[in-house]
This record gives structure tokens, C-alpha cells and sequence, in this order.
């Protein structure tokens, strides 16, 4: 197995048990929900991509975003400390940065 592809299930892993233990899901739907986040982090990689997820407030929001970087402004200054919950991502229809709880991520 490749260095690579040990990588990725190890945080497919890592992801779904954070799921199981702060989120209350089920081992089957945490994988679900870890997989669908992994391969939509790859997919905003390489482009603009169409996606949905639970707000705080309970309501769907749809959401087109990039992690490309020749589609995403010049950061400066960031100082803050990431969050292993979250996923941060450039809206380019808003013009900005959002992000949104990856155990919320609609698949």
C-alpha cells in the first residue's frame, strides 16, 4: 500500500472516530461523512465545487468553494490556530473566506 493512500485512511480514521466520540455518530456514518469531507477537501483542490451543509442554526446552506490557489486571494497574517473541526474554504461567489463544521457536511 502507498505512502500516499496510508495517509488518507489514516485521516479518514481519524476524522470518522472524532465523529463517533464528540459528534454521536454512528461508526457508519462517521466513515460516510469522513469520506465525503476527504474527497470534497481533494475536489476544492482542483477547482470551484458546488456542495451543501447544516448551518448552526439548523438551516442548508448551498455552497460553492475553492481551495485552489490561483483562485484564492493572498492570505496575510494568519495567526490563528486551525481548527481540526472545521473546514475553511474561499467562497468566490461572497468574495471571502467562510468554513463550516465538517460533521455538519450534507452528502
Amino acid at each position: 500500500m502507498s505512502t500516499e493512500r496510508k495517509s488518507t485512511l489514516s485521516r479518514v480514521f481519524t476524522l470518522a472516530w472524532q465523529f463517533v466520540k464528540r459528534n454521536g455518530f454512528s461508526l457508519s456514518e462517521a466513515l460516510k461523512t469522513a469520506w465525503a469531507n476527504i474527497k470534497l477537501h481533494a475536489r476544492m483542490q482542483k477547482g470551484i465545487v458546488k456542495f451543501y451543509y447544516q448551518k448552526v442554526d439548523g438551516s442548508i446552506r448551498e455552497a460553492y468553494g475553492t481551495l485552489k490557489s490561483d483562485l484564492v486571494p493572498e492570505t496575510k497574517g494568519a495567526d490563528r490556530k486551525p481548527n481540526p473541526t472545521c473546514q475553511t474554504y474561499y467562497d468566490p461567489e461572497r468574495g471571502g473566506w467562510r468554513s463550516y463544521k465538517l460533521a455538519n457536511l450534507i452528502h
